[in-house]
């Protein structure tokens, strides 16, 4: 099975941008999406029933931000929308489906602002939507999780560490709270497979960054430990266009 994750900062503008022609010609098995930033009323016929897919959605209540996506070629065994904390799941941030083998979350993790006015917040739901999935897998689910974590765990994780240790997403307390996930017996699929491979996965606009390959990797797919054997492949695609970010793709034997 191929997994792909990817913020699309806005499905319209991908869609513009050739999304529909990367999906016809990659064919993952799963796409989950991020910061789709659409309301279901503004959703295209297209956008409900994408040819050879089961499209989920999952908005928040504020118009043009936030919102997830899981495009399946099978129907899950089950959908939800949320996770129970409805201070976070107000910002339709995290779709839950359950597939053979395996339980999925699709997260779009909170940013933590320029002026680390939602750092306290994002920390909050990084280990609440944590004590989410430990309860699960208290309970003999195998769990995938994958999204838009934005947090550069280590420094090998972005062009320019040292520049940027009191920037958003590289806060000592933001790494912290995702050594928390990995603590919880959580892998870092890309990492594991890749110790010392500097790939990113997100480019400001500005500066022509991507050009010059200053990035960041902020796009995670982390798997409970007994799943890992199961992983064939691991992949960041930074070839691919449409957004600020690219998309990372999982092969799973299951």
């Amino acid at each position: 099975m191929r997994l792909v994750t990817w913020n699309v900062n806005g499905i319209r503008a991908a869609v513009r941008k050739g999304f529909w022609s990367w999906l016809s010609d990659a064919g993952p098995d799963v796409v989950c999406l991020q910061e789709t930033r659409i309301q279901p009323e503004q959703l295209t016929p297209k956008m409900r029933q994408p040819s050879g897919y089961h499209a989920l959605w999952h908005a928040g209540e504020r118009p043009g931000y936030s919102g997830v996506a899981t495009l399946c070629r099978e129907p899950p065994k089950s959908i939800r929308e949320g996770f129970g904390e409805p201070r976070f799941d107000v910002e339709g941030r995290t779709l839950i489906t359950r597939h053979e083998g395996f339980a999925l979350l699709n997260v779009y993790f909170p940013n933590g602002g320029r002026g680390h006015d939602r750092v306290q917040y994002k920390i909050e739901f990084y280990d609440a939507l944590l004590a989410f999935c430990s309860k699960l897998q208290s309970q003999g689910e195998r769990l995938v999780v994958c999204g838009d974590f934005n947090t550069a765990h280590q420094p090998l994780d972005l062009a320019r560490p040292k520049e940027n240790e009191k920037t958003s997403g590289f806060l000592p307390e933001e790494r912290e709270a995702l050594s928390r996930w990995l603590d919880a017996g959580f892998v870092d699929v890309y990492r594991r497979l890749h110790p010392d491979r500097q790939e990113y996965t997100w480019w400001t606009y500005r500066f022509g960054a991507r050009a010059r390959n200053i990035g960041w990797r902020l796009d995670y797919f982390l798997l409970s430990e007994d799943l890992f054997p199961a992983v064939r492949d691991a992949r960041i695609l930074g070839e691919v266009d449409g957004s600020d970010h690219c998309p990372v793709a999982l092969e799973l034997d299951v």
